[in-house]
């Protein structure tokens, strides 16, 4: 199959590694293109394969923010996700920092996992919902800053899915509370972050909350 997405994994645990290769193996549209066991192994993964994603662990050897940074640094192109059992806020933010595209907590099942991969591969941005909201109620007013004429930017369908998102729903929620089509929110996510000039569906939220709201 052409323009398969591609992907290098880094997770010192063997047994659960692979059976995350054995999932996205299985998947027509996914090809792992290497696996290794620390952030130096993932850093010349990277280089010697140029995949499209980086699937990091965070707690690996030598440290799984350390290797998204350098990757983000050295393969701007290559996006991230942070695979890992760590609720950490100070983690979730470190990583979204580090340049990640994604935080994802080791419960999360075959299917969503291969599902936001194939978002991230589009150029959306994923955190598990469930820390999403929490950072989302701590986040008081030192959350992320922008101008409110990008707000107006928004049209009426954006604004509502934003505040759908705010609460934490995920893009199959929200398409199920506004009765769309899942890819139709995709569509609309990528809309709403460029237009808002923000990173990811978080910093959006986050936006929401201290702004529309108010």
């Amino acid at each position: 199959m052409a323009d398969k997405i591609t992907l290098i994994v880094a997770d010192d645990h063997p047994l659960y590694r692979e059976g995350v290769v054995r999932t996205l193996s299985a998947e027509p549209d996914i090809a792992v293109a290497a696996v290794g066991a620390s952030a130096d192994e993932a850093l010349s993964l990277v280089a010697g394969h140029s995949p499209d994603i980086a699937l990091l662990d965070i707690s690996m050897p030598g440290g799984g923010l350390t290797a998204a940074r350098r990757i983000a640094d050295a393969y701007p192109a290559v996006s991230i996700i942070m695979l890992t059992v760590s609720e950490q806020d100070d983690d979730v933010h470190a990583a979204l920092k580090a340049g990640a595209r994604g935080y994802v907590l080791k419960g999360v099942g075959g299917a969503e996992l291969v599902g936001l991969i194939r978002g991230v591969a589009k150029g959306e941005s994923y955190v598990s919902p469930s820390l999403a909201a929490r950072l989302l109620m701590e986040a008081g007013t030192g959350g992320v800053a922008a101008p409110a004429d990008r707000l107006d930017d928004l049209t009426e369908r954006e604004h509502e899915i934003l505040l759908q998102v705010a609460d934490g729903r995920s893009n199959k929620e929200v398409a199920r509370a506004l009765d769309l089509q899942e890819k139709t929110v995709k569509h609309y996510m990528t809309s709403i972050l460029k237009k808002l000039r923000v990173r990811n569906r978080v910093e959006a939220a986050i936006l929401a909350r201290e702004t529309l709201r108010k």
